[in-house]
């Protein structure tokens, strides 16, 4: 299958798209991988995306859409995938179809993980990470260290990230209706989202994805 997944920030599409492309045998790329694996091989792609990024620019569209290009090129790929970040606007949307067109190819359905706003702030404001190990990440809702500001594997001080704080997330939440949800009708004109709820635990949620893409798949 070929798969795009939208979603809001918060909504679990990291986690979601590792779960989904193991279970249907297909490679998870997404923008952020990319743009690391672009720029540690100093590519020609990751050392023109690494002087927009230097000077805090964005990364122009065509830029993206080339490393995107170049993933969805590589043999893993070639039997399907499931993209993450990807298209992030409608130009790029447009690009991916003209990029499909030209294969022969098109896409299975756009999996639109549904989040209320809300929520979004209270799962990305409430993280607190270990400045010791930022592998160690709780929540001041769902994960609460024992003691309060200190991490219970190595007593490390807990802190809120800066693009975590509330008013950032809020941000980031503006640029994603702004520019990003926008592609869901796009597509929804071509009759491929499928809109499942993002609410609840991670296996549910799994669960509720694999079966509106296999009514896809059967359809």
């Amino acid at each position: 299958m070929r798969i795009v997944l939208v979603g809001p920030p918060g909504a679990g599409k990291g986690t979601q798209a590792a779960f989904l492309a193991k279970n249907l045998s297909i490679p998870h790329i997404s923008t952020g991988d990319l743009f690391r694996a672009n720029i540690s091989r100093q590519t020609e792609l990751g050392k023109l995306a690494k002087s927009y990024m230097d000077a805090g620019n964005l990364v122009p569209d065509e830029v993206t859409i080339a490393m995107a290009k170049d993933r969805m090129e590589q043999p893993d790929a070639l039997g399907g995938f499931l993209l993450d970040g990807f298209p992030r606007n409608v130009s790029q949307a447009e690009a991916l179809d003209e990029m499909l067109k030209t294969e022969g190819l098109k896409l299975d359905a756009v999996l639109d993980l549904e989040v209320p706003d809300e929520e979004v702030v209270k799962r990305i404001a409430g993280r607190r990470i270990c400045r010791n190990d930022s592998s160690h990440v709780y929540h001041v809702s769902y994960k609460a260290p024992a003691q309060e500001g200190l991490c219970d594997e190595c007593g490390g001080e807990l802190y809120q990230r800066d693009d975590d704080a509330e008013d950032t997330v809020r941000k980031r939440l503006e640029v994603y209706h702004t520019q990003t949800e926008p592609i869901i009708d796009y597509y929804k004109g071509q009759d491929l989202v499928v809109t499942i709820s993002a609410l609840g635990k991670v296996d549910e949620v799994t669960q509720r994805a694999m079966e509106a893409l296999k009514r896809e798949g059967d359809e």
